[in-house]
């Protein structure tokens, strides 16, 4: 057993991701009907969205209660980097809801019985009652609002009076957690499996039947995000060619991403990135669970392209200045959709009543989209968790960069990573 054991650990992970992948796939067209497969994906999904709440918590805790540590300009660049990017995509989804406009049939689509938000201040009303909500509740349902602001705030507290012997209890809780997250990470072959054998089975190819086209704009959209916009960034910050790094996200992150479809689940799996490219543990235990709530470019261009779908539908003729406005709403939207039960979906609504689109209309928009969310929502999650790690890389590398440090030999410099 523990021969068997070493082989699998020490194959790479992604191969081994690939290879359950490839059995996932097999098994959906063979034996679609043997539906337990799918538990795989349950349980690995399951297994991440229930201790990444608590990884959270004891390193963000853990970090600030040591003295030595702090939240320096490298943390308000990933803030700017989050939301420059967000407002960016929202902008690269008006442009290209102009240049391919569509239309939408409702074919018998039915409205969820939903409740959308009704304006940006009800989100950010919503918000706020996420950050001071109890933070034990907090943990337990994963709302990483309240976690990240409570484990801030006794994380300081703690800074103030832990003794030495609490902040060495506290590393080793924390050093704990992350080795536990390590072995969920290792099972990662297994899930997808699952994930892509549910997936695969139950959907098939029919969701691009009636809707492959609205589908294929919002993918090339978060594609052209992922690929040219966000590196851009990452090249204009480091002077430096960002594909490299891209690259690795999308490799790393994105892929697992893509199966689980929540950021939440997404988060461990980033911290470990974060570790391999030699990052700051203390700003990337803050900076990554913060980055599943702000940095939303995906959501941001599923709001702006739905929107403009049911705009071009009507016939509601939409001005360069009013679709830019929609890009500033699109992009502050994104940035609370976490706080919002369905997520982006959901602000669809509160985005077609800019341009005066009834609710019957939108909240049938919102329908399609969870017809289509099996793509949909899995390369938003993608494309918004692989940007958590690589602009919280980019905001480090670049402080390293200034400060005359090395950088990792992958982006010019001679600093041994995993990679």
């Amino acid at each position: 057993m523990k021969k068997i054991l070493k082989i699998y650990t020490s194959a790479s992970l992604i191969l081994r991701i690939l290879i359950g992948m490839g059995i996932g796939l097999l098994l959906a067209f063979t034996v679609p009907q043997a539906s337990k497969i799918s538990m795989l994906g349950t349980l690995f999904v399951g297994a991440l969205k229930a201790i990444a709440p608590l990884l959270v918590a004891v390193l963000v805790i853990g970090s600030l209660a040591q003295r030595s540590a702090k939240l320096d300009k490298r943390f308000g660049l990933v803030i700017f980097f989050y939301l420059v990017s967000t407002w960016l995509a929202s902008l690269a989804a008006v442009i290209a809801g102009f240049l391919f406009p569509q239309k939408i049939t409702f074919n018998d689509v039915a409205a969820e019985t939903v409740s959308a938000p009704q304006g940006l201040g009800e989100v950010i009303e919503g918000l706020l009652s996420n950050v001071i909500s109890n933070p034990v509740a907090g943990v337990a349902s994963g709302n990483y609002l309240s976690i990240l602001f409570w484990s801030v705030v006794i994380g300081l507290s703690l800074r103030k009076f832990a003794s030495e012997q609490t902040q060495e209890f506290l590393k080793n809780i924390s050093d704990a957690v992350t080795e536990v997250v390590r072995w969920v990470i290792e099972t990662a072959p297994f899930g997808i499996l699952g994930l892509v054998f549910s997936s695969v089975s139950e959907n098939g190819l029919n969701i691009f039947k009636d809707y492959g086209r609205l589908l294929l704009l919002l993918v090339g959209t978060m594609l052209f995000v992922a690929l040219i916009l966000n590196p851009l960034i990452v090249g204009i910050t480091l002077r430096r060619n960002p594909y490299p790094l891209v690259f690795r996200c999308i490799r790393e992150s994105a892929f697992t991403a893509f199966f689980t479809r929540s950021s939440a689940a997404n988060i461990p799996v980033n911290m470990e990135l974060c570790r391999k490219l030699g990052l700051d543990k203390d700003m990337y235990s803050v900076s990554i669970p913060l980055g599943s709530t702000i940095n939303m470019d995906g959501a941001a261009v599923t709001i702006t392209i739905m929107s403009m779908a049911a705009v071009h539908t009507l016939g509601i003729p939409i001005s360069f200045g009013s679709a830019l406005f929609l890009s500033f709403l699109s992009a502050l939207a994104a940035g609370g959709s976490s706080g919002v039960a369905g997520g982006s979906l959901l602000l669809i609504p509160m985005a077609c009543s800019l341009f005066g689109v009834p609710d019957t209309v939108s909240m049938q928009v919102v329908a399609i989209g969870f017809i289509i969310g099996v793509v949909q929502d899995s390369m938003e999650t993608a494309i918004n968790s692989s940007g958590d790690a690589l602009f919280t890389a980019t905001a480090e590398y670049a402080n390293r960069k200034k400060n005359g440090q090395s950088l990792p030999k992958f982006l010019g410099g001679d600093m041994d990573t995993e990679i």
